[in-house]
C-alpha cells in the first residue's frame, strides 16, 4: 500500500507543478461545450432540453477520456529519460506500480472534470442530490476505466511522439462513436453496433441519464459494462507492467 500511495503522490505532485497541462486539458472540452453547444443549440432542441444540455455529459466524457489517457503519457516520457527503470527496480511490486498509475491517472482526469462540473448552475442545470451523486459516481468509474486503458497502452510505447498519434487515432473514434454529440437512435446499424463495444458510450449514457433522466441503455447494463471494462483493462495494465522490461 505504501508503494501504491507513493506512485500516486508522485504523479499528483508532477501535475501540481505542471499547471499548464491542467489548463490545456480544459480548452478542448470548453470549445465543444460553448462553441459547438451554443452554436447548434440556437437551432436545435433535443428531447425537451437544449443541445447544450444534451452534449454536456459528452463533454464530461471527452475531458475524462483524454485527460486519463494522456496522463499515462508520463509513463512513455519516464521510460525515455530512464526514470521508469528506477521505479521498476525499486522494492515495490509492479502490480502496485501499475495500480498506482491507473489511480493517479484517474485522479488527474477528475480534476478538470470537476471544474467542468462546477459549470452546472451556470448552464441552468439544477440536479437533485441523488442525481449529482450518480453523476459523480459515473465520472469516477469512467476515469478509472479510461486511465487503465491509457496505462495498458502506454506501457508498451517508447516514443512520446508516436503515443499521442496512436492515442488520437483510438480516442477520437471512441468519442464520436459514443453518442456524446448526437443521439444514436437514427444512426446506421453498423455505427450502433460499434457503439455497443465502446466504454465511452456507456459512461456518457449514465451521465446523461443522471442529468436529463433519459437513458439509451438500461442503467444496470451500463454499470455492469463499465465495471467489466475496469476489471479487464486494469488486469491488462498490471499484466503489461508485470511482464515488461526494466527499461
Amino acid at each position: 500500500m505504501r508503494g501504491l500511495f507513493a506512485v500516486i503522490m508522485l504523479d499528483l505532485k508532477r501535475l501540481w507543478v505542471d499547471r499548464v497541462r491542467l489548463v490545456s486539458s480544459l480548452i478542448q472540452p470548453l470549445l465543444y461545450l460553448f462553441v459547438l453547444g451554443s452554436g447548434l443549440g440556437a437551432s436545435s432542441r433535443m428531447g425537451g432540453s437544449g443541445y447544450l444540455h444534451y452534449i454536456y455529459p459528452g463533454v464530461l466524457g471527452l475531458s475524462l477520456l483524454f485527460s486519463s489517457v494522456f496522463a499515462a503519457m508520463l509513463i512513455v516520457f519516464d521510460r525515455q529519460i530512464g526514470f521508469l527503470k528506477a521505479v521498476l527496480v525499486a522494492p515495490v511490486p509492479r502490480v502496485a506500480i501499475a495500480l498506482g498509475k491507473v489511480l493517479s491517472g484517474a485522479i488527474q482526469a477528475l480534476v478538470p472534470a470537476t471544474i467542468l462540473l462546477l459549470l452546472l448552475p451556470l448552464l441552468g442545470m439544477d440536479l437533485s442530490l441523488r442525481a449529482l451523486l450518480e453523476l459523480i459516481g459515473t465520472m469516477i468509474l469512467a476515469a478509472v476505466t479510461f486511465s487503465a486503458l491509457g496505462v495498458a497502452t502506454a506501457a508498451r510505447f517508447r516514443s512520446t511522439t508516436v503515443f499521442p498519434i496512436i492515442g488520437n487515432a483510438v480516442l477520437l473514434p471512441m468519442f464520436f462513436l459514443s453518442g456524446a454529440l448526437y443521439p444514436l437512435d437514427s444512426a446506421p446499424t453498423w455505427l450502433r453496433w460499434l457503439a455497443h463495444i465502446d466504454p465511452v458510450a456507456y459512461a456518457v449514457d449514465l451521465m446523461r441519464g443522471a442529468i436529463l433522466d433519459r437513458y439509451a441503455y438500461p442503467p444496470l447494463l451500463s454499470l455492469a459494462v463499465l465495471l467489466g471494462f475496469i476489471v479487464v483493462l486494469t488486469w491488462l495494465a498490471t499484466h503489461v507492467f508485470a511482464a515488461g522490461e526494466d527499461t
